[in-house]
C-alpha cells in the first residue's frame, strides 16, 4: 500500500487518499504543504517544503525535502499558529452553541461531520477535572485531539474549547493559559444544598438578616417577559439566600479575577446543575439578578432542571412540568441576555425539541459520554471476546464508580452476557440499565492495569478503535446527529 513517502517521491501527484493522506488536511503555507497521513498505527504531520518550524524525523525523497512529525503538544502549538483555524475561539457569543466532549481524542471527527449541517458553534474541547483524572489525561491531550481532527477535517468555521466544571482558580489559570477559550465554573461546593430540605424555623436559625437584599426583592414584582412575573415571599428569599448566598460571592470573585475587562479573553459560563435539587424558576433569577448586580457577566448559566439528567439514558421525570419550569428558566435567561444552557444533555431524546423551542433556538448543550458509549458499542461489535472481558469488569468496579456519579441503575436488570450470542451483544447499548454499567466505569476501564502494570484493556482498545475508525466516525456522526436534528426539530418560534 502506498503511503506519504511515495506521494511525495511521486512529485506530490495523483489522489492524496490513495496516500493514506486525509483530503481535507491538505493546506500550503508559504511554498511548503502541510497535510496530516496515516503511518502505521499512528498519524503525522507531513510537511514538504521549507521548514515551518514543526519537529520530528527530517528526510528527503525525490529530492524533495519533508518533515513527519509526530502528533506532541510542541507540534500542535506550532499548528495553531501556523493555522489559526485549528486554535480554539469565543464562541458562546453565537445564538446556539453544541459542546460535544471528547473524552477519548477520537470522537471529534464524527462531530465535525454532523455539525457542518448545522448553524450551531461546536466546542470540540471540553473535559472536566474529573474526567481527566478518569481517564488518565490533561488539558494538553484534550485541546492537542480537538486542534488535530479539526486540522484533519479541514474545519474552518471555529470551535471552542471548555475546561469544563472547573472549581478554583488555579484549574481554571491552568486552563486558560493552554489557550482554552471557555470556562465553566462549578459552584456546587459553595451552595448550602441542605437549606434545601431545612424546616423554616432551622432557617429562620441560620439567615443572617440582609435588609438591602430584602429590599430588593420583598414586596416587589418582576416581569421577565413572556407573560411571565416572578414575586419573592420572605421564606423562599430567606431560604435561596442561605442556599445561594456564598456561591454568587464566589462567582463574583473568580470573575473578578480572571474575566472581567482586562482579564483572560474567554467566554464564561456559571454551572449551578450539580446538586441533589432542582433550581427553581425564582432561584434563577435571584442567582442571576445578584450575579448581574455585581458586575459579573457570563455568557451562559446551567440550573439544574426539574427531572432525572442521568448519565447516558434519556430524561427521567414529568416532561410537562419540565416544559413549564423550562418556559420560565428560558425566559429568565432572555431577560438577563445570557444563553440558557443543558448539561448531561447526553442521549435526552425526548427533551431536545421542547428545549429547542422554549429558548427559541438561543441555547448551550453539552453532551459527552454518549461518544464513549458509540465507542464501546464498536467494540461490542467488532470484537466481542474483547467487550465480554470489559463488561465483565465493569460489573466488578460498578459499585465504585457509582460515587463520581448519579444513577439509578439496577444491575439485576442488565442482561446476563454469558447467555448472549456474540450478535446479541449490541442490543446491549438499547437497555437503560446496560448502558449505565459502561458509562459510569469508563475511568476504571482505561486505567486498569495488568499485574505487570501494562493497561489491561487501553491499549487494546485503542487498536480497535483505530482500526475501525472510519466506522466509529460515521456511527458518531449518525448519533450526535440524532442530538442536532431534534435540537433543531421545531424552529417555527424561532428569530429569524
Amino acid at each position: 500500500m502506498k503511503n506519504y513517502l511515495d506521494y511525495i517521491k511521486d512529485g506530490c501527484a495523483g489522489r492524496v487518499e490513495d496516500f493514506g493522506i486525509y483530503p481535507r488536511s491538505v493546506n500550503k503555507i508559504g511554498d511548503t504543504t502541510v497535510m496530516m497521513a496515516a503511518d502505521g498505527e499512528n498519524d503525522v504531520i507531513v510537511a514538504v517544503g521549507p521548514s515551518v518550524g514543526l519537529a520530528g524525523e527530517q528526510g528527503c525523497v525525490g529530492g524533495r525535502e519533508y518533515m513527519a512529525a509526530p502528533l506532541t503538544w510542541d507540534n500542535g502549538c506550532v499548528l495553531r499558529r501556523l493555522f489559526p483555524f485549528t486554535a480554539p475561539v469565543r464562541v458562546l457569543g453565537a445564538k446556539r452553541s453544541f459542546g460535544a466532549g471528547d473524552r477519548l481524542g477520537i470522537a471529534t471527527p464524527g462531530h465535525i461531520r454532523a455539525i457542518r449541517r448545522y448553524d450551531a458553534r461546536p466546542v470540540f474541547a471540553q473535559q472536566s477535572m474529573r474526567e481527566l483524572t478518569l481517564t488518565d489525561r490533561s488539558y494538553k491531550d484534550i485541546l492537542n485531539s480537538a486542534s488535530f481532527a479539526v486540522f484533519r477535517e479541514g474545519y474552518k468555521e471555529g470551535y471552542g474549547a471548555d475546561g469544563d466544571h472547573l472549581k478554583t482558580a488555579d484549574e481554571i489559570r491552568a486552563a486558560l493559559s493552554l489557550g482554552y477559550s471557555m470556562i465553566t465554573l462549578d459552584c456546587c461546593s459553595q451552595m448550602r444544598n441542605e437549606a434545601e430540605s431545612m424546616t423554616e424555623a432551622e432557617v429562620d436559625a441560620h439567615y443572617l438578616p440582609n435588609p438591602e437584599t430584602e429590599k430588593k426583592y420583598l414586596g416587589k414584582s418582576f416581569d421577565i417577559g413572556g407573560g411571565v412575573t416572578l414575586i419573592f415571599d420572605a421564606p423562599s428569599l430567606r431560604r435561596m439566600s442561605l442556599v445561594y448566598g456564598e456561591m454568587i460571592g464566589y462567582a463574583a470573585k473568580i470573575y473578578s479575577e480572571l474575566f472581567a475587562p482586562g482579564k483572560y479573553d474567554a467566554d464564561f459560563e456559571i454551572s449551578i446543575d450539580e446538586t441533589t435539587t432542582p433550581t427553581s424558576p425564582l432561584e434563577h433569577f435571584f442567582v442571576a439578578n445578584e450575579l448581574r448586580g455585581r458586575g459579573v457577566r457570563f455568557a451562559t448559566l446551567a440550573p439544574r432542571f426539574v427531572g432525572e439528567f442521568q448519565k447516558g439514558v434519556d430524561y427521567i421525570g414529568n416532561l410537562d412540568e419540565l416544559q413549564k419550569q423550562m418556559r420560565v428558566h428560558a425566559a429568565i435567561a432572555r431577560h438577563f441576555g445570557y444563553k440558557l444552557s443543558l448539561h448531561s444533555g447526553s442521549d435526552k431524546f425526548s427533551v431536545f425539541t421542547m428545549y429547542g423551542r422554549e429558548t427559541r433556538g438561543n441555547f448551550h448543550v453539552k453532551i459527552c459520554g454518549t461518544n464513549w458509549l458509540e465507542a464501546m458499542k464498536v467494540a461490542a461489535i467488532k470484537e466481542p471476546e474483547l467487550y465480554r472481558e470489559v463488561h465483565r469488569f465493569a460489573l466488578e468496579v460498578f459499585a465504585e464508580a457509582k460515587k463520581y456519579y448519579h444513577v439509578t441503575t439496577d444491575l439485576s436488570k442488565v442482561p446476563d452476557i454469558g447467555r448472549l450470542t456474540d450478535e446479541e451483544l449490541p442490543a446491549l447499548f438499547l437497555q437503560n440499565d446496560a448502558r449505565q454499567l459502561i458509562h459510569i466505569t469508563y475511568g476504571s476501564i482505561l486505567t486498569a492495569k495488568n499485574t505487570d502494570g501494562t493497561p489491561r484493556f487501553r491499549d487494546r482498545l485503542y487498536r480497535l478503535w483505530r482500526k475501525e475508525l472510519e466506522f466509529y466516525t460515521e456511527n458518531i456522526e449518525k448519533h450526535v446527529g440524532r442530538h442536532l436534528e431534534l435540537l433543531y426539530g421545531d424552529r417555527s418560534v424561532w428569530p429569524e
